[in-house]
């Protein structure tokens, strides 16, 4: 069997600071008249491998067979059809999504190539009315449209298409292109949050890109002690050599002590997150990690995920990620490590700071997190291999399933959080305003105090001056679909974990 399993990343909805990712946009309906035969794979396949499935009537085996089914499939479309069929859409299900994907990537290191501006950014209302609103930009890929256009982390924008921006308005970002104005000056109050404009209208547009996820390292030498700090904003398994090498470069630096950037990362491959477990720290190759649960109907795929000190490196062929070899992993070897986290910490890193802590002491500093225990698998209209083939997939249509499939703990079945994950040591958000340089820049609240906890040394001072603001008003704009705990070689996995 070939399954592909994600945990995507989507946000929750009614708060009010919203964290955007990478350009992210609902999918689009289709404007096609729905297909029996495509419709028909969607419900076998939903009914099959959807993780709530008996709490969904329409998706009882005995629905099949009624007089109701063909009348119910074909009055819809796929995706109209697939959204009707999740349990309590919006609110238990907030994740599952489905695609009808045309596009044909060419042999290369690109998992997730896709059209986007290039930077990622978190909106944040200005005062109490929650209506008036900024950006700020949390970091932008090298060589993106946003990069060359100048666009900086730590950047304030106050205005999209010469418009002040709002929270109702700022989802123009996602068009594919727009104008932004930057604040010239922003001025925190009791109250409020104050801005001056800079006389400019900076024209963005999309791009496709391959965004390296092994963003930024540094080493630090504070209190007799080598810190490494390293930046990672997906788990894209076409970069695990890089990944792989991070860890050399810092064994190389002799690093004892490390601090893991994890606030900008939505997911990515389970196997990477094992694999980083390992490079974190190699003394348990061969113990339990992770442990994942699917519905009734697959028990039999339940099990754990193991340490291993190797590692797969892939090439993606035709779009689909292909084996190219395996490196040993280096492990660094650290007895405790420091893990910066937000609002949009999710899934797979979730998962690394929830199974790593089982051998690890973690201390996580900033947001809670994203809240996101449940992942999915890929289907697709392969009824033979109960739709989880890719090589065998009808290739009339190109609709393929990310639907809910299975929850994750660690390796002890310990229960999740209802919410994410709560730090250690709470950053208010507004804390990034001003603070926020580029990638290094010990200005940056979080890493401060993660340096000055690891160093047992004051860095530098942050003005504590900030608006109190009720967080549990936070909400989020989805981050980017194709985020996702995936698994490229089903069957190896299914067997060590058994």
């Amino acid at each position: 069997m070939n399954i592909k399993i994600y945990i995507t990343s989507f946000a929750a909805v009614g708060l009010l600071l919203i964290s955007c990712s990478r350009d992210s946009g609902p999918v689009s309906p289709p404007t096609s008249s729905p297909t029996n035969s495509i419709n028909d794979f969607v419900w076998k396949a939903m009914n099959s491998w959807y993780y709530w499935q008996p709490n969904v009537p329409r998706l009882a085996d005995s629905f099949k067979n009624s007089a109701e089914y063909l009348p119910y499939i074909n009055s819809k479309t796929p995706d109209g059809l697939f959204y009707n069929l999740l349990y309590d859409y919006g609110n238990t299900d907030r994740f599952s999504w489905i695609e009808n994907n045309n596009t044909v990537v060419q042999a290369s290191r690109t998992a997730e190539v896709k059209k986007i501006t290039g930077f990622d950014y978190a909106v944040y209302p200005k005062d109490n009315s929650n209506t008036s609103a900024v950006a700020l930009v949390n970091y932008v890929v090298p060589g993106s449209p946003a990069a060359n256009a100048g666009i900086k982390r730590g950047d304030i924008i106050t205005k999209v298409n010469g418009t002040p921006l709002t929270l109702s308005n700022y989802s123009q970002f996602s068009q594919d292109q727009f104008t932004v104005t930057r604040a010239a000056t922003a001025v925190m109050t009791a109250t409020a949050l104050v801005t001056t404009d800079r006389v400019e209208n900076i024209s963005i547009f999309k791009a496709n890109i391959d965004e390296n996820p092994v963003a930024f390292y540094k080493k630090y030498t504070y209190g007799g002690k080598n810190i490494g700090y390293l930046v990672y904003n997906g788990f894209k398994s076409d970069y695990n050599d890089e990944l792989n090498s991070a860890f050399a470069a810092m064994k190389a630096d002799g690093i004892t002590e490390l601090i893991l950037d994890l606030r900008y990362n939505g997911g990515g491959s389970l196997e990477t997150a094992t694999a980083l477990a390992q490079m974190i720290n190699g003394n348990f190759t061969g113990q339990p990690y992770a442990y994942l649960d699917f519905n009734a109907k697959h028990n039999s795929e339940d099990g754990l995920d193991y340490l291993s000190n190797t590692v797969k490196t892939y090439n993606v062929v035709n779009g689909y990620p292909e084996p190219t070899g395996q490196q040993s992993v280096n492990s660094l070897n650290v007895s405790k490590i420091t893990v910066l986290v937000s609002f949009q910490t999710a899934s797979a890193s979730e998962l690394t700071i929830t199974c790593l802590n089982k051998y690890v002491p973690v201390t996580t500093i900033g947001n809670e997190t994203y809240g996101k225990f449940v992942g999915s698998i890929t289907l697709y209209d392969s009824p033979a291999s109960d739709y989880t083939s890719y090589t065998t997939r009808n290739t009339a249509h190109n609709w393929k399933l990310q639907p809910i499939s299975f929850s994750y703990f660690n390796k002890d079945k310990d229960a999740n959080p209802s919410g994410g994950i709560l730090p250690t040591y709470l950053i208010s958000p507004y804390q990034a305003i001003n603070n926020i340089k580029e990638f290094g820049n010990v200005s940056d609240p979080e890493l401060k105090k993660a340096l000055q906890l690891i160093s047992g040394q004051p860095i530098s001072k942050t003005a504590e001056n900030l608006p109190i603001y009720n967080n549990k008003n936070i909400r989020f704009q989805p981050i980017n679909e194709g985020s996702g705990l995936v698994i490229e070689d089903f069957n190896s996995f299914s067997k060590n974990r058994k």
